[in-house]
């Protein structure tokens, strides 16, 4: 009897020991299953230490529900169910949108609803395998000895564990924890760090801080002193305002020391009639096209924002204030259109909150001829002239971000010929920048050949072009350029490499001016303005900003005086009026209540 009560206790205490390993077992399952469905192979996609930041959020979850529970069987089955269910609705989100859910889909709920029968959700293999997956674990936690009664945690450890998970979640979402570690968003494959980690990561920096000494009261004052403006009577408004962000699209003849067999770029240098044209300084250089396109559209600045955020997948809501808003209010017929999927930087969303009412994809161009694997900038043209074409009676405003030129300069020379060459101490210190220069000079000329079909038609024409960023060539390139190393670059000089070129140009008579400096936060007023349409309150203070400050960006700004400066170092009177447009840009972009619509809309 005695050795039949021990070995009763052996398996008793066996049994007990089952049961909390397969409790703990289960965040590593639930973080596999989500992986799963969220498209990612946890063995190579994912880093060690974003397995690790993942799986606290899953131990956080699992102990909550313990604590919850009492028991470990509930508490792990209720875990398993929560993290599938979860990862099954961003599966879904990933199918239907290309990109993985974040915050601002749960504001959005009932839009999706209203539209949620139009979805196919017929299983696929990740749902197959991730829920036999579930069904295993569930089924271990079934064999596996059940509690008789609920277990009571010592207060002790309970209010330990508790003060842990709370010191991490302040830690993370209160503290410049991430900031200082570089985690950030990802963005443009937006599993790239894991679902619960990149969902929580977003969250963290999905509000904006609220600028010093901001209130309705401030922000309505302020706006009172620049009046909405009906346009320019005077002026001819264009039927057709087509805006143009070429990918990577950079002139390096403004580095003194660069040199090439030919200009790469002799088009874009001879356009000066009915042209203003210039430099615009890119908050961003080397990638971040949605950053660049988010200026434009909306004046609202990446300044003011947290570093590595993209406003596309954050900020945006239905109705922002925008350019397409403001033409659409005159009749304009509005269409965005990238020649490349439509999963990248949540465009199918941020357009339509942008009030885009048509948005084109690389599936509706017709006949496209690729340079390398990408759609080349000719295609891309045509493209936005049938646009024009068949909005034939209806003014049409038309968005075009390309991609020709988009990086991996190694890619081979299919339909693209080898028509710039570099001397040796550049050539040698990147391998790929002969492809991209090459690629720049077919730009050029599809430029060209567009710039002369509308010159040619009827119809009064506005084309807006600028490059979004310079390109990611290897930082040797750039310190050859400068002859020295990039930690060493000034101010002015690192600015440089956030410098693109820019034209308006018109098939009607406009004045000319050359060597203009502005940043894309200012080119949408400054659009409008040429092409006289109305002007919200808003967009007349940026015109009044751009005077003093034609360019800004996170790396810094240059004054009417030319002089280059970075925040640390504005007058008081600078400090003064960047406050005041950091409270108007957060206005319109997270605060927009109703008594200041008006300012920022046009009805």
């Amino acid at each position: 009897m005695k050795k039949l009560v021990k070995w009763n206790k052996r398996q008793l205490s066996w049994d007990k020991t089952t049961a909390q390993l397969i409790f703990l077992l289960g965040p590593w399952v639930s973080f596999f299953v989500v992986e799963i469905l969220n498209g990612n192979d946890v063995f190579t996609d994912l880093q060690l230490w974003q397995v690790g930041m993942n799986l606290i959020w899953y131990y956080i979850l699992f102990v909550l529900l313990r604590l919850i529970f009492g028991r470990l069987r509930w508490a792990a089955s209720a875990g398993m169910i929560i993290s599938f269910a979860i990862g099954l609705t961003n599966h879904y989100i990933l199918r239907f949108r290309g990109r993985i859910l974040f915050p601002a889909d749960l504001a959005g709920w009932k839009t999706a609803a209203n539209v949620a029968d139009a979805f196919d959700y017929s299983k696929d293999v990740a749902m197959v395998q991730a829920a036999i997956v579930m069904v295993a674990y569930l089924f271990l936690v079934y064999v596996s000895k059940p509690q008789k009664k609920r277990v009571s945690i010592k207060p002790v450890i309970s209010i330990a564990t508790l003060v842990l998970i709370t010191g991490y979640i302040v830690a993370f979402f209160g503290t410049n924890m991430l900031p200082k570690m570089g985690i950030y968003t990802q963005q443009w494959m937006t599993q790239g760090n894991g679902f619960v980690l990149n969902f929580t990561v977003a969250l963290r920096y999905s509000s904006v801080d609220k600028p010093d000494g901001y209130s309705e009261e401030a922000v309505l004052e302020l706006l009172e002193q620049y009046p909405v403006t009906n346009g320019d009577s005077d002026a001819i408004r264009p039927e057709n305002i087509v805006v143009i962000m070429n990918e990577s699209f950079a002139d390096f003849t403004i580095f003194d020391s660069f040199e090439s067999n030919e200009d790469p770029s002799p088009f874009l240098h001879s356009l000066t009639e009915n042209t203003t044209k210039g430099i615009m300084y890119a908050p961003v250089t080397g990638g971040g096209t949605a950053s660049v396109e988010f200026e434009y559209l909306t004046g609202f600045s990446t300044a003011f924002q947290p570093p590595h955020t993209v406003a596309y997948q954050l900020y945006t809501k239905e109705g922002m204030p925008s350019l397409p808003q403001i033409t659409g209010s005159e009749g304009y017929d509005n269409t965005a259109f990238h020649p490349y999927r439509s999963s990248g930087w949540n465009r199918p969303i941020a357009y339509e909150n942008l009030s885009f009412d048509h948005q084109l994809y690389q599936e509706d161009v017709k006949d496209s001829m690729l340079v390398r694997g990408y759609i080349s900038d000719e295609s891309s043209y045509q493209t936005v002239i049938s646009a024009t074409e068949e909005a034939k009676g209806v003014p049409s405003f038309v968005f075009n971000v390309t991609m020709q030129n988009h990086s991996g300069y190694n890619q081979g020379w299919r339909n693209l010929d080898k028509s710039i060459t570099l001397p040796e101490n550049l050539a040698e210190t990147d391998d790929g920048a002969e492809q991209y220069f090459s690629l720049v000079r077919s730009s050029d000329e599809a430029l060209e050949r567009m710039i002369a079909h509308y010159s040619a038609v009827d119809e009064p024409t506005m084309v807006v072009f600028f490059g979004d960023h310079q390109p990611p060539l290897k930082n040797a390139f750039y310190e050859e350029l400068f002859g020295k190393k990039i930690s060493e670059l000034t101010t002015e000089e690192t600015m440089q490499r956030y410098a693109v070129p820019f034209f308006i140009w018109t098939n009607y008579d406009t004045e000319e001016r050359e060597d203009v400096v502005i940043s894309p936060n200012f080119l949408g007023a400054l659009t409008a303005e040429m092409a006289g349409l109305p002007m919200t309150s808003y967009m007349n203070f940026l015109m009044e900003m751009y005077k003093e400050f034609p360019a800004i960006s996170p790396v810094g700004c240059i004054t009417a005086e030319g002089e280059y400066v970075k925040k640390e170092e504005f007058t008081e009177e600078q400090a003064k009026r960047m406050r005041e447009y950091e409270m108007l840009n957060y206005c319109g972009m997270v605060d927009l209540f109703p008594e200041a619509e008006k300012h920022y809309l046009i009805h």
